[in-house]
């Protein structure tokens, strides 16, 4: 099914401690993501970066929420960019960038959906939980936070961007490949209601029943689903330019297989892909490899 595409790049690294994830979209770019997406049929177009602050332009401020300003005035424009998208009918591909900006996509997808009194559901596709706050985050990284802040858990520049929350119900949240959740976070984790899929389950049940089941979650009583793929899902051996990267990740194959899960479920209504860096990187591999999945959730087929 052709689908009309908007690429939307967020150049963020304010989220995370190792620099070097701004460079993603640029690395995606380079991988050939809008044409590959043009042999598939669809219609793309790619309005360029959202602005976003250097680090060296300004201080921190608190450290138990590094940027958390300057990470939220740019959560604001993205959401307002993804509304704006949904609402002429194009589907958002939004490519970070670290993965703080998750909050900004949501606020935008949601906040479309709301307008029609709809509520969506979330796949996120990633080694980490993402489910910190400022009290418990050890590292005062807002790449850490975002997915808390969707489901109305953190800072308040975070948690009301659009001016409601939560974005999500936990019960509609599917969290899968997660393998690396600091100590306190867990309890939110477990205590929120949303649905965790760590690697133990898909090495118990395989991906094929794990993924059913997270999209049955997502999909229960929502008008479609929002997608984030941090690319420290798939194990460094495939995906080695990451901003944290963690061993005993998901393999090229199970990658493959979630997504097109995902398409077969003709209910994605948006798309974030983040986390390259291409700092440590080797040849562009782990854009390239992103650019394949990109395309899994977009109707590419084996046969």
């Amino acid at each position: 099914m052709a689908e009309k595409i908007r690429i939307l790049g967020v150049p963020m690294d304010l989220g995370a401690s190792r620099r070097g994830v701004d460079m993603g979209p640029s690395a995606l770019r380079v991988a050939g993501l809008q044409h590959r997406l043009k042999q598939l049929g669809h219609q793309v177009e790619d309005i360029g970066n959202i602005p976003v602050k250097q680090a060296e332009e300004q201080h921190y401020g608190d450290k138990r929420a590094k940027y958390l300003n300057e990470i939220a005035e740019t959560c604001k424009g993205l959401a307002e960019n993804i509304q704006r998208s949904l609402e002429e009918g194009m589907l958002p591909l939004v490519l970070g960038g670290d993965h703080s900006i998750a909050a900004g996509t949501m606020a935008g997808v949601a906040g479309h959906f709301r307008k029609q009194e709809k509520h969506i559901g979330f796949i996120w596709l990633d080694a980490h939980g993402d489910m910190n706050t400022p009290e418990t985050s050890p590292s005062g990284n807002v790449h850490g936070m975002p997915l808390a802040a969707v489901i109305g858990y953190g800072a308040p520049e975070l948690t009301e961007l659009g001016g409601f929350k939560p974005k999500i119900e936990p019960r509609n949240v599917s969290m899968v490949g997660i393998r690396d959740l600091d100590s306190k976070e867990k309890r939110l984790v477990k205590e929120s209601g949303v649905h965790v899929f760590t690697m133990r389950d898909i090495d118990e049940r395989g991906m094929r029943e794990v993924m059913a089941e997270a999209l049955r979650f997502a999909a229960d009583e929502t008008s479609g689903i929002a997608v984030s793929l941090d690319m420290d899902f798939v194990d460094p051996s495939d995906a080695p330019g990451v901003g944290t990267p963690v061993r005993g990740g998901v393999t090229y194959r199970e990658a493959h297989l979630a997504l097109e899960m995902i398409n077969d479920s003709r209910a994605m209504v948006s798309f974030e892909l983040v986390e390259i860096n291409p700092v440590i990187d080797l040849h562009n591999k782990t854009a390239i490899l992103g650019v394949e999945l990109v395309l899994s959730a977009l109707g590419k087929k084996i046969l």
